[in-house]
């Protein structure tokens, strides 16, 4: 694997555990702030939606990287 697509990878991997990190952060919040404010429970169910949808799209990322990863030490041998 070149310089180049180890650095593609490794950015991908950052950006995935922030999304990851982020979606988590957020989603507690919201579960604690949404009853203390008032919101219907309608819209906890669209804060999990949309987490579980970020959380899809890491697994995805991840998922391409292993890939990535598995080719490249395909072509190695």
């Amino acid at each position: 694997m070149s310089e180049a697509e180890d650095k593609a990878l490794a950015r991908k991997g950052r950006i995935a555990g922030l999304v990851i990190a982020v979606t988590m952060t957020l989603w507690v919040l919201l579960q604690w702030v949404a009853p203390a404010i008032g919101l219907p429970g309608r819209y906890a169910l669209l804060f999990d939606f949309a987490a579980l949808a970020a959380l899809f799209w890491a697994m995805v990322v991840i998922y391409q990287m292993w890939q990535a990863r598995a080719a490249s030490r395909e072509n190695q041998r």
